[in-house]
């Protein structure tokens, strides 16, 4: 199932999505639900669990990252489908009392996501 979605993202060319197509509103409601707990609302890992997870949460506003966003344009989305860091998301959560409730993500909501957080990213610095 994961590699179908994988291999639908990649269909989808995240990076050439246009502003028509994405829901800044909703990408920025995601974030702010979702993911501002540990990555802070400026996605500089402000966020009051940011440095309580192992690794501590990056700063996705560095010029490293941003580099990494031009090189592996899905970079967002793939962290959000493939957890690369494994129980990390879910452990942090749970170790801190936070109680998360799940979300069916749509192609639409990554779209959205990754559009939100990309200009975000872009605009910092």
């Amino acid at each position: 199932m994961k590699m179908l979605v994988i291999a639908s993202l990649g269909m989808l060319s995240l990076s050439q999505v246009s502003l028509a197509f994405a829901d800044t509103a909703n990408g920025k409601s995601l974030f702010l639900q979702r993911c501002a707990m540990c990555h802070g609302p400026d996605l500089k890992a402000t966020g009051p669990l940011a440095r309580k997870s192992t690794p501590p949460t990056p700063d996705l506003t560095t010029p490293a990252f941003k580099q990494r966003l031009n090189e592996y344009p899905g970079v967002i989305v793939a962290s959000v489908i493939l957890r690369p860091n494994g129980n990390l998301i879910p452990r942090t959560l749970q170790e801190n009392g936070v109680k998360l409730p799940a979300h069916a993500w749509s192609v639409q909501d990554l779209r959205d996501l990754n559009d939100y957080m990309r200009g975000v990213i872009v605009k910092s610095r």
